[in-house]
């Protein structure tokens, strides 16, 4: 059977639950919003993640006699409160950013509308995986940027929770990286895997001579060889020796990269293999990735710095009331104005603006319903009357990806601390 996923929920969600349908405020009309205040980390943009799983785990979200049991044991909520859990099932709407695109502060990546307390139950479950997706992607993005055109493997599994891996590589490949290391994420998600050896493989052999005949008779010619275990001067000679000219690649884990990818890379055309590829592992992240620009390098191994957001683990996104039923039937705005946490309130659409050469200059965000000459629409049906409508393939995302970083201005490229690049502004 299915994991429910209407535990991945925090305590007060449903003590207001509880109290809400004591009231009878329970099920008016309401509307939330995911949005962020600020770009965390002075980044320039952030890339909208994760709204395909959350698609699947909304489709979960069900409280079945484990979970009812679970939460009368403990006293979490009352009788009346149980018997409403034990028939819910969102049916409400929500819309979103399409996966892939771009959001800058106050953007309103996802909108949920439905009663308050259908809406208010998928606060958590939401931000977890929003948070730690668009984090991802927007770190991931930045290493695509930065590596140019050569190809990134994210390979971060390791470094994190074995399914937070998985998601991660999900999250990346949205962003451009070619492929991952891990393997459920390929089987879910239809990553494009990699992988050949690490130094245990070396290490376990007689030589590193013989680990090479040995990865080399199973998988050919067009392997990629580790060559930073002992020697690598040695081990580039062994490695184009026994497989020729044809060797696939060769891999640098250590050291000095930009100096060692060099005199590799001398090395190998000395001795013909003028095709063998250098890939390079170790700790990288965007800024060391730009810092390889110049260096003789065909390919990236990230790990660390991805899974972790690249020091930015979080989006900082939160997920608001911003509109309410009133006691007439009307929908009005609501909107917290405690100091430095404000919102804005009322029911929003939001656009993107480009100039006359197609670049984005703003990002509008409205609450009056009207469609600004020339805006493009960037929220989209995700949910209707509770049933999953904007599930899509994860290449559609990755190519939206791709399309959105295209039309942004230049400076919106740059590693650096900075503001924005694009404003937002609201009308």
């Amino acid at each position: 059977m299915t994991m429910s996923t209407a535990l991945l929920t925090d305590h007060y969600e449903l003590t207001m639950l509880q109290a809400a349908l004591r009231s009878g405020a329970a099920h008016r009309r309401a509307v939330f919003e995911v949005f962020a205040r600020h770009l965390p980390g002075g980044r320039r943009y952030g890339v909208v993640a994760g709204t395909g799983r959350l698609l699947e785990e909304l489709e979960g979200f069900r409280f079945r006699d484990e979970e009812l049991t679970y939460l009368r044991e403990k006293e979490v909520v009352d009788e009346s409160t149980l018997d409403f859990l034990a028939g819910y099932r969102f049916s409400g709407d929500i819309f979103g950013y399409g996966e892939g695109d771009l959001y800058f502060p106050a953007s309103p990546i996802m909108v949920v509308e439905g009663t308050f307390a259908e809406a208010v139950l998928l606060e958590t479950v939401t931000l977890s995986i929003l948070n730690h997706d668009c984090a991802i992607a927007s770190a991931a993005s930045r290493m695509v940027n930065a590596a140019g055109q050569r190809p990134l493997i994210e390979m971060g599994s390791r470094r994190t929770h074995e399914w937070s891996a998985v998601a991660a590589a999900r999250a990346a490949y949205i962003a451009g990286f070619a492929s991952t290391s891990n393997l459920m994420a390929g089987r879910l998600y239809g990553v494009p895997t990699a992988g050949t050896a690490a130094h245990a493989f070396t290490l376990l052999h007689d030589s590193e001579r013989a680990a090479f005949e040995a990865q080399i008779a199973s998988l050919g010619q067009g392997t990629t060889l580790l060559v930073d275990t002992y020697d690598v001067p040695e081990a580039v000679r062994t490695a184009v020796e026994l497989a020729g000219a044809k060797l696939g690649a060769v891999r640098i884990d250590s050291g000095d990269l930009a100096a060692a990818a060099q005199e590799v890379r001398e090395q190998l055309d000395a001795l013909g293999a003028f095709n063998t590829r250098v890939l390079v592992t170790s700790d990288l992240d965007e800024y060391a990735i730009a810092a390889l620009a110049a260096a003789p390098v065909d390919g990236y191994g990230v790990g660390t710095s991805l899974v972790t957001g690249s020091g930015v683990p979080t989006a900082a996104l939160v997920y608001k009331l911003v509109a309410r039923e009133t006691a007439t039937g009307e929908l009005e705005p609501v909107a917290k104005r405690s100091v430095g946490k404000p919102s804005r309130g009322g029911r929003k659409n939001a656009y993107r603006l480009y100039d006359e050469h197609g670049h984005a200059e703003t990002e509008l965000v409205t609450t009056s319903g009207a469609v600004p000459d020339g805006g493009v629409p960037l929220l989209r049906p995700l949910v209707r009357d509770g049933a999953v409508v904007g599930r899509e393939p994860l290449a559609t995302a990755r190519e939206r990806h791709a399309e959105a970083v295209s039309k942004l201005p230049q400076d919106a490229l740059h590693l650096g601390r900075g503001y924005a690049a694009i404003p937002t502004e609201f009308a």
